[in-house]
């Protein structure tokens, strides 16, 4: 397993790099990345996919493993979704030593219930769950990265063992917690985009608008609205690049 599993391609500068959200994989950026004219930096999180896990969750720690695991001196704009678009939060702040031009946040959660909280530690706590075949670690991804019915289940997000199939995410990622978002702008050295899909259940507009007045609402779209529609996310990032250049 590689320390940081990175798919690179495009051309044109700034290079854009593409962080997914808690359970899913850099797979799930291939619709963005097929129009996207850019250099394209592409990761599977820490614990996630093709990338070794850590000892121990923390937004910081995250931020940290990717930037140590690129090898970028020029400016990046950064686009995260859901726990990913936290990340570039994070490395906005330049904390991370990552010369970061730009940041779109889609996606991200911005109210966590104890309950919420006590759930995410719960699966953080678990073994992981073996499957017989793969084809059912495969459905148990797809559900657990949110994708079922809108996307096919990367190989790399389930991994075969002696005793069976099981995700290759780290559910101990499920103990990150929740960010301080105000705190994370307030600390972001570049200009930030915040977006959510119109009928996103975790990342709603209007929470969203509470932070950044001038938060965008995609229309018609979910919480995966870079995997259902990759092209709304475009112009947004096209903002930013342009803004660098």
């Amino acid at each position: 397993m590689e320390t940081l599993k990175l798919r690179t391609g495009g051309r044109g500068e700034p290079a854009v790099l593409l962080l997914h959200g808690l359970g899913a994989t850099g797979a799930v950026w291939h619709g963005l990345t097929e129009v996207l004219d850019h250099r394209l930096l592409v990761p599977d999180l820490p614990g996630h996919g093709g990338s070794a896990p850590l000892p121990g969750y923390s937004f910081p720690a995250l931020a940290a493993a990717v930037a140590a695991g690129l090898d970028e001196s020029g400016p990046v704009v950064v686009a995260g979704h859901s726990l990913g678009g936290v990340l570039a939060l994070e490395l906005a702040s330049g904390r991370h030593g990552l010369d970061v031009a730009g940041v779109l946040a889609l996606g991200v959660k911005v109210v966590w219930s104890e309950a919420e909280l006590d759930r995410a530690a719960a699966t953080a706590a678990r073994p992981p769950r073996l499957f017989p075949a793969r084809e059912d670690a495969e459905v148990a991804y797809l559900k657990v990265s949110g994708l079922t019915g809108i996307a096919p289940a990367d190989p790399a997000g389930v991994v075969e063992t002696p005793d069976g199939w099981r995700l290759s995410l780290d559910a101990a990622a499920f103990g990150v917690g929740a960010p301080d978002l105000p705190s994370l702008l307030a600390q972001a050295r570049c200009p930030v985009v915040l977006a959510a899909g119109e009928n996103d259940p975790m990342s709603r507009p209007e929470q969203l608008q509470a932070l950044a007045a001038d938060a965008v609402t995609l229309p018609g779209l979910g919480h995966n609205a870079h995997v259902e529609d990759p092209a709304a996310l475009l112009p947004l990032l096209t903002k930013l690049t342009e803004r660098d250049g």
